[in-house]
C-alpha cells in the first residue's frame, strides 16, 4: 500500500513536471519576442527537451491545464524555495528565484510581489527589475512597465533586454511606434554586437511602417514579426 502510494506520488510529480514544461514552452511562444532579464529563465529548447522526456501514456486531456492547476503547480514548485526563505527572508536572489517560478507560469501578480521584495534588498539589479516591468505589462499596466525599464537604464544604460522589452511595450502596450523605434535604435547603438541584431532591425522596419500613427491609436496589425 505504501509503495503504491509512493509510486502514485512520483508519477504525479513527473506529470506535473511534464505539464509545467509544456506550459512554459507555450508561454514562451505566446510572449512573442519579450525577453526575461533573468538568466535563470528556462529557454524554449530546454522546455521542449523536458517535454520530450515526459512519461509515455499521458492522457491527451492532461495537456489542457486550467489556470487553477497551473497555479497549484507553481505553488508546489515554489514550496522548497519558500521554505528556504524562512531562514533568509531578505535574500534577493532567492526572492527573485521565487518570482521567476510565478513569472514562468503566468502568475504575474505573485511574480510582482516577490520581485518587489527582491528589489528592496537589491534595488539596482537590472535583470529583476526588467522582469518586474515585463510582469506589469502582462498585468495591463504598460506605463508602470516603462517606468521600471527607465529605472533600469539609469543604473545600466546598456542593458540590452531592458531596451528590447521597452520597445515592445511602447509598441504593443502604448501603440507608440516612434518611441519603440527609438528604444531599439538605442539598443543597436549601445550594444553593436547584440546577438539578435537582425531581429531588432526587422522590428524597427515594421514599427516604422506604423510611425505615422499617433501614440495610443488602436490597430489590428500585429506588433510582432
Amino acid at each position: 500500500m505504501g509503495q503504491d502510494q509512493a509510486g502514485r506520488s512520483t508519477n504525479w510529480t513527473s506529470l506535473q513536471a511534464y505539464m509545467l514544461a509544456v506550459i512554459c514552452l507555450l508561454v514562451g511562444i505566446c510572449m512573442g519576442y519579450f525577453f526575461r532579464g533573468s538568466a535563470s529563465q528556462a529557454s524554449p529548447s530546454v522546455s521542449a527537451s523536458a517535454a520530450s522526456t515526459a512519461p509515455r501514456g499521458t492522457p491527451a486531456g492532461q495537456g489542457q491545464v486550467t489556470p487553477e492547476q497551473l497555479k497549484h503547480m507553481a505553488d508546489k514548485q515554489a514550496e522548497p524555495l519558500l521554505a528556504r526563505l524562512q531562514a533568509s527572508p531578505n535574500d534577493p536572489a532567492l526572492l527573485a528565484q521565487i518570482g521567476n517560478v510565478y513569472y514562468d507560469t503566468r502568475n504575474y501578480s505573485e511574480a510582482v510581489k516577490f520581485y518587489d521584495q527582491s528589489l528592496k534588498a537589491d534595488p539596482k539589479n537590472p535583470d529583476v527589475r526588467t522582469d518586474l516591468g515585463t510582469s506589469y505589462y502582462y498585468l495591463g499596466d504598460a506605463d508602470r512597465a516603462v517606468q521600471e525599464f527607465r529605472t533600469v537604464l539609469k543604473y545600466d544604460p546598456r542593458h540590452a533586454q531592458t531596451m528590447f522589452n521597452m520597445g515592445m511595450v511602447q509598441w504593443q502596450g502604448k501603440n507608440d511606434a516612434k518611441a519603440a523605434v527609438a528604444s531599439w535604435e538605442q539598443l543597436l547603438k549601445a550594444v553593436p554586437d547584440y546577438p539578435d541584431r537582425s531581429k531588432v532591425q526587422q522590428l524597427i522596419e515594421k514599427a516604422k511602417a506604423h510611425s505615422d500613427m499617433a501614440p495610443g491609436t488602436k490597430t489590428d496589425k500585429p506588433a510582432t514579426m
